[in-house]
């Protein structure tokens, strides 16, 4: 068993390694880099940074058209803004550089927001770790629950019309659903009971701190109910069927032939092994819900969290913060999984992970 994980610490190493590197070399073709933009910036000020990148298309610049997008600057001045970014290096000494710095966790400084990266993704993630901890603690909260009383009464009225009702939840498109929350609860048109953005409120600081956690939860209602509108079918089908197919095998067919309660036997028996599929998702939840299931949700409500971060970086094509994101989030998710295959072990003492002589 300590081999294994062991096993599994280790290969993280390679993997954040070949992650890392088809990354980064795929960045680097993508066109618009810092280098072009601040150029555009100096060059068309008025042109927008999304249209900046295509800007060959509709300005149409021919083949000449890296001189004419630079033309009224120096080169001296161009050398500059390409030593400023790193740029003056070549290709394979950025990468080297950028290995060597990621391997004692200096993930560099933003191009635009002139401070250390790390220091950026510390300050977002509260927002997103608010969405993400009480989205999948309220998820698991009702959806394991209910999939165990799905099963218990199968194909019954509650069954039926609780499975219309979470399918028709999980059709509706998240962005639209916080749009509607907002009309009708937010915006003041029908009825104005919870804020329309941001985290907590302006005066939150001047707040006694039993008013700083109503203020907090209440900003979270609105966000945390449309995230979590949509993620209620496959966790509670998941948790429907694991149990309903634990039900039909031997050992608990021999449980009710010895006249054990139903109880006893759903929880005792039944709940041990059918929760094994239901933390198997656990990982990928975490990282849904903490790094990208929550992007539109931050933006719609004004929430300046890690899913808007990196939306903004990839659209600025700060490269800094891009890598850095994709290393802190590949290194979550990889430890994220190991703890994962703990848990499979704490959950059912017969699972031994590893070869039979660990």
């Amino acid at each position: 068993m300590l081999h294994y994980f062991l096993h599994r610490l280790l290969l993280i190493v390679p993997t954040l390694w070949g992650i890392i590197t088809m990354n980064f070399f795929i960045i680097q073709c993508v066109p618009g880099g810092p280098v072009e933009q601040t150029i555009a910036e100096l060059t068309m000020p008025g042109i927008h940074a999304t249209n900046r990148i295509d800007q060959r298309s509709d300005a149409g610049i021919s083949t000449q058209g890296q001189e004419n997008h630079s033309s009224g600057l120096s080169q001296d001045t161009i050398k500059e803004i390409e030593k400023m970014y790193g740029f003056d290096k070549p290709l394979w000494q950025r990468y080297v550089d950028l290995l060597k710095s990621y391997l004692v966790l200096d993930l560099g400084k933003s191009y635009y927001r002139d401070a250390p990266v790390l220091d950026i993704i510390l300050e977002k993630l509260p927002v997103s770790m608010s969405l993400g901890f009480w989205s999948i603690l309220l998820q698991y909260l009702i959806c394991i629950p209910l999939g165990i009383q799905k099963s218990r009464y199968h194909k019954s009225r509650f069954d039926i019309y609780s499975t219309h009702l979470i399918l028709l939840g999980n059709a509706i498109p998240t962005f639209l659903f916080a749009i509607v929350m907002i009309i009708f609860f937010a915006g003041g048109d029908y009825l104005q009971i919870f804020p329309l953005r941001g985290l907590v409120s302006d005066n939150f600081a001047s707040l006694n701190w039993w008013q700083k956690i109503l203020d907090y939860f209440w900003h979270l209602v609105l966000p945390i109910t449309s995230i979590m509108i949509g993620s209620f079918a496959s966790l509670t089908m998941l948790t429907k069927n694991a149990f309903l197919e634990e039900k039909n095998k031997t050992y608990v067919l021999t449980a009710i032939s010895k006249g054990l309660n139903a109880n006893a036997i759903m929880y005792n028996h039944i709940f041990r092994n059918a929760m094994l599929l239901v933390i198997a998702s656990i990982p990928q939840a975490i990282i849904e819900m903490f790094f990208t299931g929550s992007l539109l949700i931050e933006i719609i409500f004004s929430l300046d969290g890690l899913g808007l971060l990196g939306y903004e970086a990839t659209i600025q094509r700060d490269y800094p913060i891009v890598f850095g994101s994709l290393y802190i989030f590949t290194l979550i998710g990889l430890i994220v999984n190991i703890l994962c295959d703990a848990m499979y072990s704490i959950v059912d003492k017969r699972i031994h992970f590893g070869s039979q002589h660990d």
